[in-house]
């Protein structure tokens, strides 16, 4: 279809949809918080959480995991382009298409955009982050009109999840005239067309999107005719906008102290469910700002394991966020599933980290309190984002508790921009972090292992005991994988890379009058097509 013509047809839809959904009697809106504006709201251009939120409803993979996130378990997953699939041999899956799938634009979803878009993403000079993640598919083809085959380099557990997981399918017909490299910076993805429940709206840039119904989205209408994202950065504003009415939705890593005043309101609810997302003290093994050095004091592993025995997690986490998140003992959320499989992580022991330092040479030579060693005090530079109200909340306790045994901890609070660069050029000595890992433990490859070292990997942890333990584990199958994860993990620990303190619960403040609510700990927005407003309790903005 010419360019001109697509335009026309979805500017005609955009207008169309509400007023369909409302003849329908699914009039509502929901207006959402979040602290950034979605840049790239196109799968696999971006991890960041504000575009990972909206492409969620803008595109489908071929296939969701399973409600209990075991990513092992093939016939769990739940059908999403893919009407269905089967396996043919122990490194080959075959997907079928839903003939019912078409991009906004009203163009079906085919082979070709599943083949385009995942040979795309397994491009390391294109996206060396998703091309790592997807080492183990050899080959995907279109075998059929609907049927695109998966051909995987050995056997293992994770090959559905790397396949319907890390490379949604993009619309081939209107990008692959565009060179790989530059799809961010294209025309496109100031206005994505996606297959998903919701399509591009308005932009209103550092203020608000929305996004609009798709009437006859194939899997069943929205009940919402309209979502809107409301950009707000400061983290008390955020809250502020739900309990003051002005906004129906709001997701955040709740501290007890913000629990009172939402309860206070009888139009809200709070629900709450486990998380992948965890906290954690990364040490930069690496001279900060110079990779090619050695840190002058982190890259020494008992200085590592001292810093983490100096700190108490259990009084930290429990001070911070009370009964909404658990002590984590690595890099695994609370939904994580090898997580009951781990071995526990340090415990406070201030005398034995003072007694570790001093073996290393770290002395207070002065009688100033800090320890030294030849002339230099041990001093650290601990940087977070001024946006992350608990890691605003733990930085000076953290900072206390080092100051314990001696070491001197300068903390840099940065905008969120400013901090995520530093972070990304390895410019910091630690980094106070949280991420939202991948539901697979498969997904650690990423940030702790030697070949995601110069990628996610910012503090440099590089241990090749761990990535042959970490390997073994990827090919385990059945009641071998646990035991296999238990050994590669028992090893990063042994190593010190970070300090891992917390899970926080996944908590969803949302206006009462929505019905059918439900949340997963792998998208929050993903089942948002399914919600409803009840019809008694419209607001005003439900109408529009």
């Amino acid at each position: 279809m010419p360019a001109r013509s697509t335009l026309a047809g979805l500017l005609v839809m955009l207008v169309a949809a509400p007023a369909a959904a409302q003849r329908d009697g699914q009039s509502g809106t929901i207006s959402i918080v979040i602290g950034a504006e979605p840049t790239l709201p196109v799968p696999t251009l971006s991890l960041a959480k504000a575009n990972t939120d909206v492409a969620s409803l803008l595109f489908l993979p071929l296939a969701r995991l399973g409600r209990r996130m075991v990513t092992t378990d093939e016939k769990s997953y739940e059908p999403a382009l893919a009407r269905s699939w089967r396996r043919t041999d122990s490194v080959t899956l075959v997907f079928e298409l839903d003939e019912r799938a078409r991009w906004h634009d009203g163009t079906p979803v085919t082979p070709r955009d599943v083949v385009w878009s995942v040979n795309r993403a397994r491009d390391s000079t294109v996206s060396p982050t998703y091309a790592l993640l997807l080492r183990n598919i050899a080959s995907v083809t279109a075998t059929g009109p609907r049927q695109v085959t998966f051909r995987f380099r050995h056997a293992y557990g994770d090959q559905m999840f790397d396949a319907v997981s890390n490379a949604v399918p993009l619309p081939a017909h209107l990008l692959d005239t565009i060179p790989a490299a530059r799809l961010a910076s294209s025309a496109y993805v100031s206005r994505p067309v996606g297959n998903g429940p919701f399509r591009w709206g308005r932009l209103e840039p550092g203020r608000q999107l929305e996004l609009a119904a798709v009437p006859d989205f194939f899997l069943g209408a929205p009940k919402l005719h309209r979502v809107v994202f409301l950009v707000v950065r400061a983290a008390e504003a955020q809250l502020n906008l739900v309990l003051d009415g002005t906004a129906d939705a709001y997701e955040a890593s709740l501290l007890p102290r913000q629990i009172t005043p939402i309860m206070e309101q009888p139009h809200l609810d709070i629900k709450t469910q486990s998380s992948f997302s965890v906290g954690y003290l990364l040490f930069n093994q690496r001279a900060a700002g110079n990779r090619s050095q050695p840190h002058p004091i982190l890259a020494d592993r008992e200085v590592r394991h001292a810093i983490s025995l100096a700190i108490d997690r259990q009084r930290l986490v429990r001070s911070v966020f009370g009964p909404y998140a658990s002590i984590v003992d690595g890099p695994m959320g609370q939904a994580t599933w090898i997580r009951r499989h781990t071995a526990k992580g340090p415990a406070f022991d201030p005398a034995e980290a003072r007694r570790i330092l001093a073996s290393r040479g770290w002395r207070d030579s002065d009688g100033d309190g800090y320890l030294d060693k030849d002339g230099a005090r041990l001093t650290l530079r601990l940087i977070y984002p001024g946006t992350s109200t608990p890691r605003v909340s733990m930085a000076e306790p953290i900072q206390a508790m080092l100051r314990q045994v001696g070491i001197q901890v300068e903390l840099q609070r940065l905008d969120g921009p400013v901090w995520a660069e530093r972070r990304g050029k390895g410019e910091f000595d630690i980094d106070f972090s949280q991420a939202t890992l991948v539901p697979t433990p498969a997904g650690l490859v990423q940030s702790w292992s030697c070949a995601g070292v110069g990628g996610s990997n910012v503090g440099s942890a590089c241990n090749p005991s761990f990535d042959e333990a970490y390997a073994a584990a990827v090919r385990a199958t059945g009641s071998a994988a646990a035991e296999r994860w238990h050994d590669a993990i028992a090893i990063l620990q042994r190593d010190y890379p970070a300090v891992f303190l917390y899970s926080p619960a996944q908590a969803l403040v949302v206006h009462r009058r929505y019905r059918d609510v439900s949340i997963r700990p792998d998208g929050t927005w993903t089942d948002l097509w399914r919600w409803s407003v009840d019809p008694a309790r419209r607001i005003a903005r439900d109408q529009r």
